[in-house]
């Protein structure tokens, strides 16, 4: 017998005679896939205990009172940013235009590189006094009170910026078709700034605080209007606004683990005419406990897409709006660790089945292979 055999003899998990196994090959390969399979799925078996676990546990969201961060990062390759407004609005009647705190716009070209900050130089175009409501320029030790165009509500009301008097405008209903003819619009060089960033584009990124109620915030030329407030923007290009635009990143509250954001990377493109393009999100409440007891507040959500296009009546604001509401439903994502006795109990359960299923297998064949021997012996096969 070879030392080969010997030490498979030695390592043999079947109960046979030695006669047998010399007289059969099959317990050898009997022998050995039961340590390899019960090696590999032990290996396995390791790894799992080692790594934690995740629970998954759903319960009804009795929160109250509590406020939302979303977390954007939104580029839109033809809208400037002097035109970009980022306006928010939700059903308890709390809204707010054009936000600026926590938000910073990068100018980009149309390649989509991002343009480097000017410094604004000495010796510029020289600016007159302003333009009194009475038609003249504002004298010494004169309190200065801007004309509203005729857009005034009273003879006190004073438009001491170009904002004030596009508010004004705004009320009335009325749309400000030529502001570089408006004194306060020519000091605030908003119209140079308009020219000056014709054709390129706009990143949009950082955080809104919104409170936890169903609402939506958009991006959109000129300030955002609310219900009967129609707001028509001030200035235009050619065809209508291109609101073409790519999400980089959308989030709601702080990120976990293997949270997946379904619009990451979402990019979309204007067809001929411009529109309204709408996304509706459901947010899902989400709570993950780290191995280490950590929690974090976050949220999952889904989420559906539809365009408006400008073409039909009453014509949408040309932007880009975003729809959300919130789930009854939170749902509590725990990592455990898996205790010793469990693996314990797990890995004698893979041995010992498959030594067992081994055994059942080798014994068919044995079994099978005695039973053809002796019909050969009584002449039944030849």
């Amino acid at each position: 017998m070879s030392t080969c055999a010997a030490l498979v003899i030695a390592t043999d998990c079947n109960a046979r005679a030695v006669g047998r196994f010399l007289k059969t090959f099959s317990v050898l390969v009997h022998s050995v896939l039961p340590v390899w399979w019960g090696t590999r799925f032990s290996f396995s078996c390791l790894r799992s205990y080692y790594y934690s676990a995740t629970e998954t546990k759903l319960v009804v969201d009795t929160s109250r009172g509590e406020r939302l961060r979303v977390n954007f990062d939104i580029t839109f390759p033809s809208i400037p940013c002097t035109l970009l407004s980022v306006d928010t609005r939700d059903i308890s009647g709390e809204q707010h235009q054009d936000i600026r705190h926590d938000i910073e716009k990068k100018r980009l070209d149309s390649h989509g590189n991002v343009i480097e900050s000017r410094k604004e130089g000495i010796g510029g175009t020289k600016i007159e006094k302003p333009l009194q409501k009475h038609g003249g320029r504002l004298g010494k030790g004169e309190e200065y009170c801007g004309t509203c165009y005729g857009a005034e509500e009273s003879d006190e009301q004073c438009c001491n910026s170009c904002e004030e008097v596009r508010e004004a405008y705004k009320k009335k209903g009325w749309a400000l078709t030529n502001p570089d003819l408006i004194d306060q619009c020519a000091r605030e060089d908003f119209v140079e700034r308009v020219k000056t960033q014709h054709g390129e584009g706009c990143s949009v990124h950082g955080f809104l605080d919104v409170s936890k109620v169903a609402g939506n915030f958009h991006f959109a030329p000129g300030k955002g209007y609310y219900e009967s407030n129609v707001d028509v923007p001030e200035l235009t290009a050619e065809g209508g606004f291109n609101i073409t635009h790519k999400i980089n990143k959308l989030s709601f509250g702080t990120e976990f683990p293997g949270a997946v954001n379904p619009l990451d990377g979402a990019q979309w493109t204007q067809p001929a005419s411009d529109g309204t393009y709408q996304y509706f999100i459901k947010v899902v409440p989400t709570i993950y406990n780290d191995i280490r007891g950590r929690k974090i507040d976050s949220n999952q959500f889904s989420v559906t897409e539809h365009f408006r296009d400008g073409n039909v009546q009453p014509r949408p604001q040309p932007g880009v709006f975003f729809f959300y509401d919130f789930s009854p439903i939170k749902v509590i994502f725990t990592e455990e660790n898996r205790s010793f006795l469990h693996y314990l109990t797990n890995l004698c359960a893979i041995v010992g089945g498959i030594f067992t299923v081994a055994g059942i297998i080798d014994s068919f064949i044995y079994h099978g292979q005695k039973a053809l021997k002796k019909k050969m012996e009584i002449g039944k096969y030849r």
